[in-house]
C-alpha cells in the first residue's frame, strides 16, 4: 500500500486530523471516493482476526475484575492458567481504541505463556470501552494523560498482591499503551520490567525515577514516534538504567497488530514478541507453565 495513505492514517488514529480531514486527503490519493472506501478495511482493525487463543481456551481462566485507583473503579480482563501456582504478572496496556478483543487476545498469549496477564482498561471512568473503536478513540481526548498515568500505576500493587502472584510485575504496552509503559516506569518504583511497542517517550528529566528494565520496540517508518528516541536513549545512558532498544526496519507504527491490516507485519512482529517473552522471563522469572 502506498505509504502516504498508511501516514495519513496514522495522522488520523492518532487525532492530528479529523474524520473529514482524512477522508478528503485519502480520496485525493486514491483518485475517487469509491476508491477511498475501498480501501478503508485494509487500514481498519479487524477483530475478526484476533483471537489467537480462543477466547474460550480450556487451559485458561478468564474473568473481569476491578481495582481501586484513587478513589476510580478501574476494570479490567484478567487471564492466567486454571492450574493453581505462583507466577510473575503482566499489566497490558492498550492502544487508544481501548480495551478491544485484540488486547484481551494478547492478555491470553501471555497467560499461555505462564503468566497472570491483566489487560486494563482505561475507559473504565467512562462507562469503559464502547464496541466503535472511532467513538473510543474520541473518548481518549477526555483523558487526562498524567491522571491515567498514576490509575494505571496502581494496577501494579494490585496484581502483585493476587493470590497468584510471585510479586514481580511487568508491564507491556502498544501505542498510546507504549506511551503509558513508558510513564507508568516513571511513577512506580515496584514495576520491575517494561515493554514498550512504538510509544511516546517520556521527558529526559523524569527518566532518572525509572526502575524498571526496558525493552523499546520502535517501527522503522515511523518518524512520528521515533524522533523522540535519540533523547530518550541519551537520558537512559545518562542515568544507567536498564534498556534495550530495537527499531524494525521498513515497518510502520502498529506492525504489531495483527488485526490491523496493512500495518502489520508477521516477521516483525514474531521477533519483537519473540524478544519480549524472553525479556520478562529474565526481568521477572520464568513462569510456571500448564
Amino acid at each position: 500500500m502506498d505509504q502516504r495513505i498508511i501516514d495519513l492514517y496514522d495522522s488520523f488514529t492518532h487525532g492530528l486530523i479529523n474524520r473529514r480531514d482524512f477522508m478528503d486527503r485519502l480520496t485525493a490519493v486514491a483518485g475517487s471516493s469509491a476508491a477511498a472506501l475501498a480501501l478503508l478495511p485494509m487500514l481498519q482493525n479487524d477483530y475478526a482476526r484476533a483471537a489467537t487463543v480462543a477466547v474460550d481456551d480450556a487451559r485458561l481462566a478468564t474473568e473481569t475484575v476491578s481495582y481501586d485507583a484513587g478513589g476510580t473503579k478501574i476494570s479490567g480482563y484478567l487471564a492466567r492458567p486454571k492450574s493453581k501456582g505462583k507466577r510473575p504478572a503482566i499489566i497490558v496496556i492498550h492502544e487508544n481504541r481501548g480495551l478491544n478483543p485484540h488486547i484481551q487476545d494478547i492478555a491470553r498469549r501471555l497467560a499461555l505463556e505462564g503468566f497472570l496477564a491483566l489487560a486494563v482498561d482505561m475507559l473504565s471512568p467512562q462507562g469503559g470501552t464502547p464496541g466503535d473503536e472511532d467513538k473510543a478513540r474520541d473518548m481518549f481526548a477526555a483523558l487526562k494523560l498524567d491522571e491515567t498515568a498514576q490509575q494505571i500505576a496502581a494496577a501494579v500493587p494490585f496484581v502483585a498482591r493476587h493470590a497468584e502472584s510471585t510479586g514481580n510485575v511487568g508491564a507491556v504496552g502498544f501505542c498510546w499503551g507504549g506511551g503509558m509503559v513508558n510513564r507508568v516506569a516513571v511513577l512506580s518504583p515496584e514495576l520491575k520490567a517494561g515493554v514498550a511497542y512504538y510509544g511516546a517517550q517520556p521527558p529526559a528529566a523524569q527518566v532518572p525515577s525509572i526502575h524498571a528494565a526496558l525493552l523499546l520496540h520502535y517501527a522503522g517508518l515511523d518518524t512520528r514516534i521515533n524522533a523522540g528516541i535519540p533523547a530518550y536513549e541519551a537520558a537512559l545512558k545518562a542515568a544507567g538504567k536498564r534498556y534495550a532498544i530495537y527499531v524494525y526496519p521498513d515497518v510502520n507504527h502498529a506492525f504489531n497488530n495483527d488485526t490491523g491490516g496493512d500495518r502489520y507485519n508477521k516477521p516483525a512482529a514474531d521477533l519483537a514478541w519473540s524478544r519480549t517473552l524472553a525479556f520478562f522471563k529474565e526481568n521477572l522469572g520464568a513462569p510456571p507453565k500448564g
